[in-house]
């Protein structure tokens, strides 16, 4: 198999949307986080499979009694950001990589019949299964499209926060991820995101591994370069609100806000 540093960026999305596709399915899997840089992918269970990922949701603090099946069995987050965006009602809210919904369908509930709910996410099996759960529970204030977090197809200044959760660090330039998200943002919009950020650089054969930049590993940076990211971007108020360590990685929840006058 090609090490990443040997691959096309087209040949890394590729490899990311079809480990998401498997996660799609009642017996996907992933992992955002190993307790040691030198394990792979697979070697760790952040995000099980199952009624164990479902459990996984819970400890991040999501209610999951009255939530479709697919949406928590599918759920591959290393946080909640839906938490820590005192979300209102009325607000239209942007899910960066929206994956089976369930990030989604709490914030649809926050903002309200009033509000609403965009989802963006690069695979095509994703957008079916999060179509399908928002069916069950009856949400008409939500939606979803097909697309790159690199790319959005979404207008400019049209929303007013954007939530993300473990999956920014899958992206190839992050730099244009933040772009783009304070493209969309209203003045005065904000961004709460939940990510895997490094502590310290990880080895190359770590870097390497395909399985690794799939499983959120891979492809994080250091916790300082993500947050200028942000900063280069045009936001403002930046700051990791918390974080849980993970050996050389932690997951970290980061609030940012674009100004009033941008």
């Amino acid at each position: 198999m090609k090490k990443v540093s040997e691959m096309s960026s087209e040949e890394i999305k590729d490899a990311v949307k079809d480990a998401y596709s498997r996660v799609a399915q009642p017996a996907g899997s992933s992992c955002c986080g190993p307790s040691e840089p030198e394990q792979t992918a697979s070697d760790c269970d952040c995000a099980p499979s199952g009624n164990i990922r479902t459990s996984y949701a819970e400890s991040l603090g999501y209610s999951v009694k009255d939530m479709p099946k697919s949406a928590t069995e599918s759920f591959a987050g290393c946080g909640n950001p839906v938490a820590i965006a005192s979300l209102k009602e009325g607000e239209v809210v942007l899910d960066l990589g929206s994956g089976a919904g369930l990030d989604m369908f709490h914030a649809a509930r926050k903002v309200g019949d009033i509000g609403r709910v965009i989802g963006v996410d690069m695979t095509p099996e994703m957008i079916e299964k999060a179509k399908y759960g928002a069916k069950q529970l009856g949400l008409e204030n939500v939606e979803f499209r097909l697309g790159d977090i690199e790319d959005l197809p979404v207008e400019d200044s049209s929303v007013d926060v954007i939530i993300s959760n473990c999956v920014i660090n899958l992206a190839l330039d992050k730099g244009q991820v933040f772009r783009e998200a304070y493209r969309v943002l209203r003045p005065g919009g904000r961004i709460m995101v939940s990510d895997i950020v490094l502590e310290a650089e990880l080895p190359e054969k770590v870097r390497d591994e395909i399985a690794n930049y799939t499983g959120c590993l891979g492809g994080a940076i250091l916790e300082e370069e993500y947050l200028q990211h942000m900063r280069n971007a045009g936001f403002e108020g930046v700051e990791v609100v918390s974080k849980t360590g993970f050996g050389q990685a932690s997951s970290a929840k980061i609030a940012a806000y674009k100004p009033m006058k941008g």
